[in-house]
């Protein structure tokens, strides 16, 4: 592939970030192959936003760092190829001041693009550009043999480009991408549209993704939030380079908290890169849970300190030393359980699970976003996997969406006491269950707690193994039932 600008960051001259990239995807291969070949491979990462507790590690990491940035930009064609560590706050930072973003920027900053690609990304943009890896065109890949092997979705690696999606780093890592962007506009105008029931929402839902407008006004972005079974928004929200009238646009960076602003507001402005990162700042809801929503406290919290890869080391602390576990015992207070969890139910099913986890589950607010793969696009055309069905099999097999069908994610990111008799995980196994009663998928970056069989059935399979066994021979990753349930 050809790319015609240059760089957008860097060296001024583009043919010295290009050999630097190409030095750092070598080194890579070179890293891997000094790694010692009887212990499972990880990846060394400064951040991560998996909530799976992993089993200790003895062996180094591999570390990829040096694969970060946008490498060149093909502004005609729309494309960008990014080393496959970049963040997408760094992706953000390099595209957004010449006018472009990736066609979905997950809510996070610490995202990377290869995480998001080999897991699960999505934004108020999926309903019309569905999934990260959706918008790829091609990827070079370290597989598990020590060989870097450029995937697409019709070349010699097409089984590769097509299973690597929600894969989690099982059959390898994507080094760098070729994506697809799309233009942005300085600013991005917000209606906050009430409803009386998640079923009156979820109608205009099925109109926006119909039309792509609302009231006449043309929806670029849609999110929503359920605060109770009475009480849930939609954030309607197109791309503008107009304030509208406004003097400046509003900022929920400091001491404002964005997600109540829609219980107050009809419509907003913020700029586009406040919009990116407005579920950020405050973990969506999450940081209440650390006293940062309380006003005394969070005057005095530092505004650089509030994002999302800050609460997410206080988690991680707690989950090594389980201070506040302690601190409960010695209140008398119940055990609880995580329940963080990103489920995809069919639309006409998720006023049915909705319904039901408001009944069951005590955790509010929750989040929803609408989701469809993208029209046209898939995983290449492949020899049909074996014992798979052939050509009906859905595009991206490990994670199995139906293209002619249109999703919610709904998001939930909480504990729950555990009640006298049950077990730690019974929550989330019901949640299991009732996700696949529905037809739903639930995404694989936190707890899960199902057996092989059922796993298998849902996560792909048949289409996975003969990959794993093609591209790591000697099983130096561990497989993704390993990763995804068994937490190694």
């Amino acid at each position: 592939m050809t790319f015609g600008t240059s760089v957008l960051t860097g060296p001024p001259d583009t043919h010295a970030r290009a050999r630097q990239h190409e030095h750092a995807i070598a080194e890579a291969a070179a890293a891997y192959a000094a790694l010692p070949t009887d212990q499972p491979v990880r990846l060394a990462k400064r951040t991560s936003n998996l909530f799976r507790t992993r089993a200790a590690a003895t062996a180094p990491g591999l570390d990829l760092s040096s694969l970060q940035g946008v490498v060149e930009v093909d502004a005609g064609a729309c494309t960008a190829r990014v080393g496959g560590l970049t963040t997408y706050e760094q992706l953000v930072d390099e595209l957004l001041p010449h006018g472009f973003v990736p066609l979905v920027v997950p809510q996070l900053r610490t995202i990377t693009i290869g995480g998001a690609v080999t897991g699960l990304g999505i934004e108020a943009a999926s309903f019309r550009n569905g999934l990260p890896h959706e918008s790829v065109r091609e990827m070079r890949i370290l597989t598990g043999g020590g060989e870097v092997v450029t995937a697409t979705p019709d070349g010699e690696h097409a089984d590769l480009f097509r299973t690597f999606p929600n894969s989690y780093g099982s059959l390898g890592y994507a080094l760098d991408l070729v994506i697809e962007l799309e233009p942005a506009l300085p600013y991005v105008c917000l209606r906050h549209v009430r409803f009386p029931s998640v079923t009156d929402l979820l109608d205009v839902v099925d109109e926006v993704m119909s039309t792509r407008a609302h009231g006449g006004e043309r929806v670029d972005f849609v999110d929503g939030v359920v605060f109770s079974a009475t009480e849930s928004y939609l954030t309607l929200a197109r791309w503008t380079d107009d304030l509208e009238g406004r003097v400046r646009p509003s900022d929920y960076t400091g001491d404002e908290i964005f997600y109540r602003s829609m219980q107050t507001r009809r419509r907003d402005v913020l700029t586009a890169h406040d919009y990116l990162w407005r579920w950020d700042t405050d973990w969506f809801w999450c940081s209440r849970a650390f006293g940062a929503q309380v006003p005394a406290v969070r005057r005095l919290w530092p505004r650089h300190l509030l994002r999302s890869d800050v609460y997410w080391r206080i988690v991680a602390l707690e989950n090594r030393h389980h201070v506040m576990g302690r601190i409960d015992r010695w209140r008398g207070r119940p055990p609880n359980e995580r329940v963080v969890q990103d489920v995809e139910i069919p639309l006409d099913r998720t006023a049915d699970f909705v319904s039901w986890f408001l009944r069951e589950v005590p955790i509010e607010p929750i989040w929803l976003c609408p989701i469809q793969l993208r029209p046209g696009a898939h995983g290449g055309q492949v020899e049909p996997s074996e014992g798979s069905g052939a050509a009906d099999d859905p595009p991206w097999p490990l994670y199995p969406m139906r293209p002619d069908e249109r999703y919610v994610n709904v998001g939930f990111w909480s504990t729950v006491p555990i009640a006298p008799g049950a077990a730690d995980g019974d929550v989330n196994r019901a949640i299991e269950r009732q996700v696949t009663d529905l037809g739903g998928h639930k995404s694989l970056y936190s707890d899960a707690y199902y057996d092989e069989a059922t796993f298998a059935r849902l996560y792909g399979d048949a289409a996975y193994r003969p990959v794993k066994r093609r591209y790591d021979p000697d099983g130096r990753f561990p497989t993704l039932y390993e990763k995804a349930v068994q937490a190694r």
